[in-house]
Order: structure tokens, then C-alpha cells, then sequence
């Protein structure tokens, strides 16, 4: 079985010693920072597979500490953990490239639920044998699924994991309905309203992005699902 490295940024230390300690029994390696400066150099120098990062922190707040891993890196899985439940601090989340949010307090077995599935094949893009499957034509646009950027008339848009994988399964299913609940259980790995909400957040987002065209449209069948329809 891999050992997956894990950094996990935490300041309570009561909690991050218990936490810590349950992540290594699931075979886990685990370095932990306490602030938001050395979050960010164990990072750079750990190069850990998944990121469980608190939000309220000494020095920064985690979405601080994501934005500076995401201006180099955008692949890492990045959990949050945190007090705050409000729509906003969820949608600023996403928004700073979270891949989950998880509230506290939470349970030691929903947390390595979830950081399993981030870290599992299933949450990856598919790596394409040839380039019929890697590039999808949407109108206008080209997205390719591999390097998770959409380009039209030699302008790139370069797309978080999550929107890609978004993408992906709706153009793998082009014209067809997709149920809420399939795409959640696909990309998320559950269906709670905490994740239909963030899937909804990420729909939004890919419709903007693919505004320009107005031929692409992703439309919400009420009640049903989501369908990507071209033309």
C-alpha cells in the first residue's frame, strides 16, 4: 500500500496531536506546521501529496496559504478545516483552490474518508492514451483535459483540478443528462448538501468561463441534473 505524505497545518496542538496521530495509524506520513509561514516552507520543502490546512491560523489565514500554493503549484489536494460555515467563506474556498472543506468539529473518520478520496485515483484526471480523448471541442473553445486549460482564439484559460474534472465528465456525456447525485458521487465521493453546494458554486464558474460562446451552454434540468449541450 503507498504511504501518502501529508502536511497538516493546525495551531491548536490538543487537536493536532490527536489528529496527527489517528492520520499516522492509517498509515500516513504526517509533517505538521502550527502558522501560516511554516505551512508554507514545510510545503515547498515536504512536497507533501495532500494538504489539510486549518483557516484560521497565526500570521495568515489558510486561504492565504493556498493562494501562494497555488501560484506554483495547482494539483496538490488542499482540505480545509474550519469553524466558519458560512456560504462565503465556503465559496472563497473554492475560490482560493481548495478541493474540500470539511467543519469543525468533525470526526477522525470523515476526515480520512475525505482525504482519501482526494488522494485516490478516482478524484484524478483520467491521463488519455491519445489526443481524441485528451482534447474536446466546445464551439469555439478546445479543453484540454490533460493540462486542464480551455483556449479560445489563442487565449488560455487555465482551470483549477476540480473545474477540469467538472468539465471532463460533462463533456465525456455531452448532450446527455447527468444526475446531481452521479456527478457528486464521482468527483466528491458523497452527495451531502455541503458538496451539492459546492458543485453548484463550480458550474457557475465553468459557465462563465464558457460565455463567450454563447452556442456552449451548461443547462440545470430542475430536479434532474446538469446536461452540456453544444450548438
Amino acid at each position: 500500500m503507498q504511504s501518502y505524505k501529508i502536511l497538516f497545518v493546525e495551531d491548536e496542538l490538543s487537536l493536532a496531536l490527536i489528529v496527527k496521530d489517528a492520520m499516522e495509524a492509517e498509515g500516513f506520513e504526517v509533517v505538521h506546521a502550527d502558522n501560516a509561514d511554516e505551512g508554507l516552507k514545510q510545503f515547498f520543502q515536504y512536497e507533501p501529496d495532500l494538504v489539510v490546512l486549518d483557516v484560521m491560523l497565526p500570521k495568515s489565514s489558510g486561504f492565504e496559504v493556498a493562494k501562494a500554493i497555488r501560484n506554483t503549484n495547482r494539483a496538490t489536494p488542499i482540505l480545509f478545516l474550519t469553524a466558519k460555515a458560512k456560504v462565503q467563506d465556503v465559496v472563497t474556498g473554492f475560490r482560493v483552490g481548495g478541493n474540500d472543506y470539511l467543519k469543525k468539529p468533525f470526526s477522525i473518520e470523515e476526515l480520512i474518508i475525505r482525504m482519501q478520496v482526494l488522494l485516490s485515483d478516482a478524484r484524478m484526471l483520467p491521463q488519455p492514451e491519445d489526443q481524441q480523448e485528451r482534447l474536446f471541442q466546445l464551439g469555439f473553445f478546445t479543453f484540454d483535459s490533460v493540462k486542464q486549460i480551455l483556449e479560445k482564439d489563442a487565449q488560455l484559460t487555465q482551470l483549477t483540478g476540480r473545474e477540469s474534472e467538472l468539465l471532463l465528465l460533462l463533456c465525456q456525456h455531452q448532450n446527455q443528462l447527468l444526475s446531481k447525485q452521479n456527478i457528486l458521487l464521482k468527483i466528491w465521493g458523497d452527495d451531502t448538501f455541503f458538496h451539492s453546494r459546492s458543485m453548484d458554486v463550480f458550474i457557475s464558474k465553468l459557465r462563465k468561463h464558457l460565455k463567450p460562446d454563447p452556442a456552449v451552454k451548461i443547462l440545470n434540468i430542475r430536479g434532474a441534473g446538469y446536461k452540456l449541450v453544444v450548438g
